[in-house]
């Protein structure tokens, strides 16, 4: 299944991947180690699973500031490159 799932960002060890043939409500998944947990675009809500606390922190920061980019990737289906946190 992680073949399917492009890597879109990759910021302090965590690797943001958006699934292209997935449906529901519109999410991103974030992998931290063993970690994985799925977040609601809209909402950034934590959906299913979870991250340590600090790399929650770090995955909901940066996806408000891609908010919109993920948006169009969801609608879209064309996945891009987006830079981690600074």
């Amino acid at each position: 299944m992680l073949a399917d799932m492009p890597v879109i960002a990759r910021f302090y060890g965590i690797a943001i991947r958006m699934y292209s043939r997935e449906h529901g409500v519109p999410h991103f998944h974030a992998i931290y180690g063993d970690s994985n947990a799925v977040f609601a675009i809209e909402t950034l809500d934590l959906l299913e699973g979870g991250l340590p606390n600090r790399a929650h922190r770090l995955v909901r920061e940066w996806a408000a500031e891609h908010q919109a980019d993920l948006q169009e990737m969801w609608r879209t289906q064309i996945f891009r490159q987006l830079p981690g946190l600074e």
